[in-house]
This record gives structure tokens, C-alpha cells and sequence, in this order.
């Protein structure tokens, strides 16, 4: 049986992508095991799918002063030991990593082991981790045309993001009943501003809230702690902090996504081919990347973006027009993409560097 030992945690967004690919891996007759960290959010929804779990020491290497960067460097130091001893006792032919500072003594150890390895890169510029893991690594699969040109060209794969297969299968009608919506002549537009919400992109909506839902339904996930209680009267406006299983319904039910811009969000929208609004997380408040990936999304046709700048209610509405006006023309473009299959992409690539 080929053996395949996946890594990546520290956010959601470096475990989603490598939970989307276990099905096709275990139809695949793949044996899969899990590495992270002792107590991370990975070992949760890792846990929750079954998988061997094995965890490690993990620091976080930083690019500002902090006093921890004297002693996390000592943690990667134990993490490789312990990822050594780990990939010594496993044997997998290949190892797969989604990110984050856990992944990197996990990759270290793999070249040191002479174990091929593969990382996926969400954004448009590798992050701290992928960055010090590139060398270690045999090929990078990545999401946007313009991340080619920061890899090694012997290694780097435009791939696209995994997807979770339950995504794909959402139902319009219980999105519906769940909303409690009356008028199902009103398309709906669905509000994404992330797990803690975006407070400007939830202002926005509120202000416009009288105007929008003359023609729309309303669907807004507005972050823990940010629900209105003045507005649970509104017909045609459906507030949840966040949502779970639920999403896909709402995904179905949604002709238009107003959303921030992190990669694997994106990725979803893409894959869904449901035209999007982006508003980005502004340069202040991050690196840069969801700027970064909201303009290639535009420049390959796929979105509307909307800076946060710019985020006014006149700018807004317009926005939406647009979009509705042009959604055909968005869909079609979508419908194009090369990172259409990535999760077959991605398995094709396993399959052929685990076989050197």
C-alpha cells in the first residue's frame, strides 16, 4: 500500500485544503497519516477525519522582534528531530504540505530522509513558511498564474486549491428555509467577511440594508459576536455569525458572493463559478496578500474588486449592478479556468513523484 504522511496547520486555511484531498487519496489506496502540532486547530479536524495524528514541536519564525524568536528556533530544531523519527518509522513514498510553521521541519526532515515532498501554496507570494521549505521541496503546486515567477520553474505547478467535495453539493431550497425568505423571485446575495467578520464590509451592508433588499435577498455571515437584533425583523435579510454545514447551501442558494480575498476563499468561489465582489483585507491590516490575490482574480476575469478605500455605499451598489449585469460573462470565464480539476492535478502529481 503507498503510504502518504500530509502536514500543514496553524490556521484552517492551511487544513481544509488537505482534508478536500482525502477522498480521491484514499480512493486512491493511499495510507494516510497526519503531522502537526501538539495542540493546533489542525489536530481537530484531523482527528475528526479519522487519520493517524502525530504531533510535534512547532515554533514561529517571525519577521519583527518578539522575544520568542530566541527560543522558537530551538522548538523547529526538536520539531525536525521528532519529524525524523517520525518519517523513519512511517516510510511514506511522499509527502504532502499545505503550510504553515509546522510544515517546515516536517519538510526539512523529508529531504533529509530523502522522502520526496510537494507544498501547496495558497497566495500569490509564498509566505515566511513555504519560503524556507522551497529548497527541501521536489515540486510546489501554487494557485495563481503570477506565483510562477517566484518559484524554482523546475519545480512550481499551477495547480488551483483543493476543494471540499460537500461544497459542490449544496441545496438552494434548505438555504431558503433556513433564511426564511418569502420571495423566491429575488436573487440572493451571499455576505462572507470571514470567521470574526470584516466590521466595514458588515457597516456597508447594514447602511445599504433598505436599499438592497427592494431587490435582493440578503444573506449575511457576519462574524462571532457582530449579529444586529434590531434587524431579525427585516424581510429578505438573514444574519448567522458563521456558518458550518450549512455553507454549501447558502453557496447554492447565492448568485452573487461579496467576500474578502484569502486564497482559499477565492479558490472555493472559483471553483463554484459563482460571480464575487472581493474587498480585500487592506496592506494595513496584513502582507499585502489578499491585494495580491484579488487583483490576479481580476486580471483573469474571475471578480469585481472593490477596495476597502473605496468601500462606499454609491460604490457598492454599483458594484453589485455590475456584476449582476455581467454574471454570464463572469461564469463563462470561471468555467475556463486550467485549475478547474486541481484536486486531479494535484493526485496526478502525487502519484508521479511518489513513484521515483
Amino acid at each position: 500500500m503507498k503510504k502518504i504522511v500530509m502536514t500543514g496547520g496553524g490556521t484552517a486555511g492551511h487544513v481544509t485544503p488537505n482534508i478536500a484531498l482525502l477522498p480521491a487519496l484514499k480512493k486512491k489506496g493511499y495510507d494516510i497519516s497526519y503531522i502537526g502540532s501538539y495542540e493546533g486547530i489542525e489536530k481537530r479536524l484531523i482527528e475528526d477525519q479519522g487519520l493517524p495524528y502525530y504531533g510535534i514541536s512547532s515554533g514561529k519564525l517571525r519577521r519583527y522582534f518578539d522575544p520568542k524568536n530566541f527560543s522558537d528556533p530551538f522548538k523547529v530544531m526538536k520539531g525536525f528531530g521528532q519529524s525524523v523519527t517520525l518519517l523513519r518509522k512511517l516510510k511514506p513514498d511522499v509527502i504532502f504540505s499545505k503550510g504553515g510553521f509546522v510544515s517546515v521541519p516536517v519538510v526539512l526532515a523529508a529531504r533529509f530522509c530523502k522522502i520526496p515532498a510537494i507544498i501547496h501554496e495558497s497566495d500569490v507570494t509564498p509566505g515566511l513558511a513555504n519560503k524556507l521549505a522551497i529548497p527541501s521541496a521536489t515540486k510546489i503546486c501554487c494557485n495563481f498564474p503570477e506565483t510562477l515567477e517566484y518559484l524554482p520553474k523546475d519545480k512550481a505547478v499551477l495547480t488551483g486549491s483543493p476543494i471540499r467535495e460537500a461544497l459542490l453539493s449544496g441545496n438552494a431550497e434548505r438555504a431558503f428555509s433556513l433564511c426564511q425568505f418569502q420571495d423566491h423571485g429575488k436573487p440572493a446575495i451571499l455576505i462572507v467577511g470571514g470567521s470574526s467578520g470584516a466590521r466595514s464590509i458588515n457597516t456597508a451592508i447594514r447602511n445599504l440594508l433598505p436599499e438592497l433588499v427592494k431587490k435582493y435577498n440578503i444573506i449575511h455571515l457576519c462574524g462571532k459576536g457582530n449579529l444586529d437584533n434590531t434587524l431579525y425583523t427585516v424581510p429578505g435579510y438573514a444574519q448567522f455569525e458563521y456558518a458550518n454545514q450549512e455553507l454549501a447551501d447558502l453557496f447554492a442558494l447565492a448568485q452573487l458572493i461579496i467576500s474578502r480575498a484569502g486564497a482559499n476563499a477565492i479558490c472555493e468561489l472559483l471553483a463554484l463559478h459563482k460571480p464575487n465582489i472581493l474587498i480585500p483585507l487592506p496592506a494595513a491590516a496584513s502582507r499585502g496578500d489578499q491585494l495580491l490575490n484579488a487583483a490576479s482574480f481580476r486580471s483573469q476575469g474571475f471578480s469585481y474588486v472593490l477596495e476597502e478605500e473605496d468601500l462606499t455605499n454609491t460604490a457598492l451598489l454599483e458594484a453589485i449592478g455590475h456584476v449582476f449585469l455581467h454574471r454570464d460573462s463572469y461564469i463563462r470565464t470561471m468555467e475556463q479556468s486550467p485549475t478547474e480539476n486541481s484536486i486531479d492535478i494535484i493526485i496526478r502529481l502525487i502519484e508521479e513523484v511518489s513513484q521515483r
